[in-house]
């Protein structure tokens, strides 16, 4: 008769889940830093820490704005590479990525302080277009993010064309918007206001589609015209109610026309980016991940495959207690409002390496 297994024996189902609970958490690891990686790349892109891209010209790229810098009403864009080599442990308001921008730092914004990185810049960059992102504000509330006043966190939206970013709550859609994954890009109600024809498109390629049921003769009259016009596609009905922010569906720049009389208006409202396939976030985050090769989950994950058992344990330990420890080392630089560089963190990791103890190696067998 087989013995029963005791109180302090665990039973082979119970081994079998506690893998099944170890993997999964070895999973959770890898996700979490696959999450942390797309955060960088939607803001960093393939942006060079080293050099200035001050050469480049006008570009979509990671920015941010100096107040120990720069006088209070003065906005200028810096570098990635000039926020850390031109302006360490200085005041910066991260900008996260603006379109067609070149860098300031150095230049008559900055008075007698030269760039370190490129010293040859004009003395003003003339097609740079700065918003109020370079004080520090955001959204029609003009408020800081993260808002030391605020009693409740709230998610901000980047705007497609004037680039702020707004509160859920004051983008004039009450409780109507859509899950993350639903939509592509946002364009608030200023600009919607600006660029009414958009209103067009959007009876069409956005999220909420109300648009009027029927058109009265005068619009008939338009819509007739609108047809005339060879090789147009400018959808020919109107929103029922042009309020509130537009959520657009994935693809919908791809839909605008481009015939002769649409490309006009594009450049009477300076809107011509939007048939750009480069210009937007996305694009600008999938030349980042490009730029990066084989991603750290895809690393993590393969070399997940090849671990056995109390491998993935000692991984999940080591993981914990590294960053434990990162946590505590960059806290210093956190209160310090110092930015952290390449240097610093080879540091932490030798440090790391240093303090590691010799493993005892347990025997599997005993003679």
């Amino acid at each position: 008769m087989a013995e029963q297994s005791t109180s302090d024996e665990k039973p082979t189902g119970s081994l079998l889940e506690e893998d099944e609970e170890n993997s999964v958490t070895m999973l959770d690891v890898l996700q979490q830093e696959n999450a942390l990686e797309e955060d960088c790349n939607a803001v960093l892109g393939a942006s060079d820490d080293q050099n200035c891209t001050y050469n480049k010209g006008y570009i979509r790229q990671a920015l941010y704005a100096c107040k120990t810098c720069c006088n209070i009403g003065t906005r200028a864009a810096i570098c990635l590479a000039c926020s850390l080599h031109c302006h360490e442990g200085h005041d910066l308001v991260e900008l996260y990525t603006k379109r067609h921008t070149r860098c300031d730092c150095g230049n008559t914004k900055f008075g007698d302080k030269a760039c370190s990185l490129e010293t040859s810049k004009e003395a003003e960059n003339s097609e740079n277009k700065y918003n109020q992102n370079y004080d520090g504000v955001y959204c029609t509330c003009a408020r800081p993010y993260p808002d030391p006043e605020a009693t409740e966190s709230d998610e901000m939206i980047q705007c497609t064309i004037c680039e702020d970013w707004y509160h859920t709550q004051h983008l004039g859609n009450g409780d109507d918007l859509p899950k993350d994954n639903d939509y592509s890009e946002m364009i608030c109600a200023g600009c919607m206001k600006s660029h009414d024809f958009l209103w067009r498109y959007a009876t069409k390629y956005s999220i909420s589609k109300t648009k009027k049921s029927q058109t009265s003769s005068e619009e008939k009259v338009d819509v007739d015209e609108t047809k005339d016009e060879k090789e147009c596609i400018l959808p020919v009905e109107e929103f029922l109610k042009k309020e509130g922010s537009i959520f657009w569906t994935e693809g919908w720049r791809c839909s605008l026309c481009i015939c002769d009389k649409c490309k006009k208006t594009y450049e009477e409202h300076e809107l011509s980016y939007l048939l750009d396939p480069l210009d937007s976030v996305q694009a600008y985050e999938e030349a980042g991940k490009a730029s990066k090769g084989e991603s750290r989950y895809e690393q993590g994950m393969r070399a997940l495959a090849s671990l056995g058992h109390v491998e993935q344990i000692n991984a999940i330990e080591e993981y914990n207690k590294m960053k434990e420890n990162l946590k505590q080392y960059l806290q210093k630089f956190a209160e310090n409002k110092k930015v952290v560089r390449e240097e610093d963190i080879k540091e932490f990791f030798s440090g790391m390496k240093s303090q590691k103890r010799q493993k005892v190696v347990v025997p599997t067998f005993c003679r």
